[in-house]
């Protein structure tokens, strides 16, 4: 079976003893379930006005996803509030 290097990467680091089981998992499932809940419950609706020329761009990267573009543009709402967009380096 052909594996990535990606998947070749993270079964090198499990053999290695890199992964460590987590306590109280049950805990954490639900923590994360309810991450999950908060981020697809959408309550509120808002208008913005950007450029023609962003607004297609979005719509590009969106299609790559598989979203929806607002879904896209929700997500990466979520994403900057939450800390969790990474920044690409400029050099």
């Amino acid at each position: 079976m052909k594996i990535s290097e990606e998947e070749k990467e993270l079964l090198e680091s499990v053999e290695r003893g890199e992964w460590r089981p987590i306590s109280k998992i049950d805990k954490e499932v639900n923590r994360y379930r309810e991450y999950a809940r908060a981020t697809f419950r959408k309550d509120k609706r808002i208008n913005i006005r950007i450029s023609e020329r962003d607004l297609i761009k979005l719509q590009r990267k969106a299609i790559k996803e598989g979203l929806p573009y607002q879904t896209f543009i929700s997500s990466i709402l979520h994403k900057f509030i939450t800390g969790q967009l990474i920044e690409k380096s400029s050099g």
